[in-house]
């Protein structure tokens, strides 16, 4: 018997849950499917969101051929089957070109990513490719600026509970049971904006009940998925969560707890690539000018999982993680760039000072652009004192000195260059 995620997966959008932003009233993606006129495109989002259920509404909404292949089990070879059938059935296709739908799209390797190129430009195919990891990393450039990206949020808990008591009422298996839901934190909470892993869960514990009647408890979900930890979670152990638990064992400076929840990565089979990604970023988030060699050596980390692979990998990922764990914290950076965003925000399209604009005509010149800018190189310690913020916001103070030997020397110095700032 099929599982109970593929028994409900919709067949139209008036049956499918969440993304109103793509395919609520007027969005884009309903108005693309429901006027045929679909261009290729990449869906962006976590596990469970509906990026598959997508493709093959898609699929059955539109009078096109459909082809699918999965990037976990394809080759170049196939991709070029699928091209060469394509162009065969484009010829007997009134309503458009055939449709390629690529699940798992980032798992694809730069040639096999290559070989979509022609196909997708000269319109022999139209793209649909899925993808949790951010396309930006994991699709090339060629093909990235061929595509829209759509990006899939995790679902909201009133999606989820609409999903749970529509499998209640619909399905045929659960509807030979009377099933209450008398509480739903730990059912949601669990399923963490995953449809999947919400059904999962469902059949999980209505067939761990012997009784006909089945009540669903925060304590009963909870006991339920501790018997089974892997049974609702197809994707990798608790992925989120794991993830969660190293970068903040890493921001608190727990080079112990941080390797641990590595290890539990490594043995549950993440992509490598992943957790690199995370490391770069916890470095300028989590570290930053406290100490900005962890920046250097993740993104030198990053370099070499690609150049070394795996296993040895996981060696450099332990060197990068510890490092990061036992160095001195600073967020000064990343809330700096919050802070001067919420500035913007609030201030507009300020004007640039006449002296900071470029110059490069006459006119320019005559209107006073980059006039009695001062070239800091032609003054001692490189350093002249001149305004470079709009008169609106001179006042302002965005990056604020931290309490850590590096920020603090640098502080003083920009205090002895600034008289008063800093």
């Amino acid at each position: 018997m099929q599982p109970l995620a593929e028994r409900l997966r919709p067949q139209t959008l008036d049956d499918y849950i969440g993304q109103k932003h793509l395919v609520g009233e007027k969005a884009i993606l309903r108005q693309m499917i429901e006027s045929g006129l679909v261009a290729s495109f990449i869906l962006w989002g976590p596990p469970g969101v509906g990026k598959t259920t997508l493709a093959k509404i898609i699929a059955n909404k539109l009078d096109r051929p459909f082809y699918t292949l999965s990037a976990v089990t394809s080759g170049v070879k196939d991709v070029r089957e699928v091209i060469e059938k394509a162009k065969s059935s484009r010829f007997f296709s009134q309503g458009g070109n055939p449709i390629l739908f690529i699940d798992e799209i980032h798992r694809f390797s730069k040639s096999q990513q290559d070989s979509l190129l022609g196909a997708v430009e000269n319109g022999t195919v139209t793209l649909i490719g899925a993808t949790t990891e951010n396309p930006s990393f994991e699709v090339i450039t060629p093909l990235l600026s061929r595509c829209q990206v759509y990006v899939l949020k995790s679902l909201e808990n009133e999606d989820l509970l609409e999903l749970a008591n529509r499998a209640i009422i619909s399905d045929t298996e659960l509807k030979k049971r009377e099933i209450l839901l008398d509480e739903t934190e730990s059912l949601l909470r669990f399923s963490g904006g995953d449809a999947r892993k919400l059904l999962n869960i469902l059949e999980l514990v209505v067939a761990a009940e012997p009784e006909r009647t089945v009540h669903f408890t925060n304590e009963i979900v909870t006991e339920r998925l501790q018997q089974n930890p892997m049974a609702y979670d197809k994707d990798g152990e608790m992925h989120y969560d794991i993830i969660s638990a190293f970068i903040k064992s890493i921001r608190g400076s727990d080079p112990d707890a941080a390797v641990y929840w590595l290890a539990r990565m490594v043995a549950g089979g993440e992509d490598p690539k992943f957790i690199a990604r995370r490391l770069v970023i916890s470095a300028a988030e989590d570290i930053g000018l406290a100490n900005p060699n962890a920046l250097l050596l993740a993104n030198a980390c990053f370099d070499a999982l690609q150049k070394i692979g795996w296993p040895e990998g996981r060696i450099i990922l332990s060197e990068t993680t510890i490092y990061l764990a036992s160095s001195p914290k600073s967020n000064s950076a990343y809330l700096a760039i919050d802070d001067a965003l919420a500035l913007v925000e609030r201030t507009g399209n300020l004007p640039v000072p006449l002296h900071l604009r470029n110059s490069p005509t006459k006119l320019m010149k005559e209107l006073n652009y980059g006039k009695n800018y001062k070239y800091s190189h032609d003054f001692p310690n490189h350093f002249i004192d001149q305004q470079f913020l709009p008169d609106e916001i001179l006042k302002e103070s965005i990056w604020k000195v931290q309490n850590n030997p590096t920020e603090a020397k640098l502080g003083e110095w920009l205090r002895a260059l600034w008289k008063g700032r800093f």
